[in-house]
């Protein structure tokens, strides 16, 4: 009972559920301050985003009356934060406890980030709305781009990580850290530089943000399979975009460049760490560039992150 109690509390308290929920809602603070800050605007206060979720909690959820299923329509939004809550208690952060093998490995976590994607489907063509349809088929074209790329990456750092330590691959990500620690980053491989940058366009694309927040692009469909949401069930979608932030960055981080200091300072670096990855690598971005169109974002990612992953995964099988 005690180690089920203890799962379960890493699931719902840390390293997911609230903790990850606030560092999620914390990052977007940011983003939404230093991007306006970037345009020349004084921007919202860093706590807007945990403003926004208390105003949608008191809000009241409205189904539409095209909606073709009420039951799909209210439950797919608490499925895409579980499955949001119990990834990010895959990740490892330093100064926290390790993830429990029992919950799962880099396979687990790799089908835990396909259930959002497919909840947003699912919520669009519930919602009955002409935007939500469209919102679902750009949705769908986009994960076929960068499925296919993640997979292959995660198999090209497994199967190096396990080649030095005379195994045919490793999925644990905590052994992958630990391999990291002791031997260097992944960043400084120059085998795994291809991997490391289609995930450098894999994490933009899975988090819905410019250039490719094609799906839910405002000035186009509304916010596609979000449009008729409202009230606690958009603010349950709202807290699982914040914790998939944390889940996508973390991952990047544990893959290609773990923080080596443990205790608080360890922390601390981890924080700084992807807050810099937040800005830089995601508030810079969709400030600066446009978006695409989702024929050219399912071109991009077969011409470049497919080709790079492939090229990574070969040179690894090779090697």
């Amino acid at each position: 009972m005690s180690q089920q109690m203890a799962l379960l509390s890493s699931i719902l308290l840390v390293p997911g559920g609230f903790f990850a929920l606030a560092v999620g809602l914390a990052l977007k603070g940011a983003d939404r301050r230093f991007a306006a800050r970037l345009q020349g605007r004084v921007g919202p206060p860093l706590a807007q985003p945990f403003f926004d979720l208390v105003k949608l909690g008191f809000k009241r959820t409205m189904v539409p009356l095209t909606a073709t299923s009420q039951f799909l329509f209210l439950v797919t939004p608490l499925v895409a934060l579980v499955s949001m809550l119990y990834a990010a208690a895959l990740i490892p952060i330093p100064g926290l406890p390790a993830p429990a093998p029992e919950l799962g490995n880099l396979l687990v976590l790799v089908y835990l980030l396909a259930i959002p994607g497919v909840a947003l489907m699912v919520a669009g063509s519930a919602s009955g709305s002409t935007y939500g349809a469209i919102g679902f088929s750009r949705e769908m074209a986009l994960m076929l781009a960068y499925e296919g790329p993640i997979v292959l990456v995660v198999a090209a750092v497994a199967m190096r990580t396990g080649a030095a330590e005379g195994q045919v691959a490793i999925f644990s990500l905590a052994e992958i850290v630990r391999h990291q620690q002791l031997h260097g980053a992944n960043l400084f491989d120059p085998v795994l530089w291809p991997a490391l940058l289609a995930f450098v366009f894999f994490y933009p694309a899975n988090l819905g943000i410019v250039p490719f927040d094609i799906p839910e692009a405002e000035t186009e469909v509304l916010e596609g399979p979000l449009v008729e949401y409202s009230g606690p069930a958009l603010g349950l979608f709202k807290m699982m975009s914040a914790v998939k932030a944390v889940v996508v960055l973390g991952l990047g981080l544990a893959l290609f460049f773990p923080v080596a200091p443990s205790g608080p300072l360890g922390l601390v670096v981890w924080g700084v760490e992807m807050l810099v990855l937040m800005l830089l690598g995601v508030t810079a971005v969709r400030v600066g560039i446009g978006r695409m169109r989702i024929d050219q974002a399912f071109s991009f990612f077969l011409k470049w992150p497919l080709v790079a992953a492939l090229a990574s995964l070969a040179v690894v099988v090779v090697a």
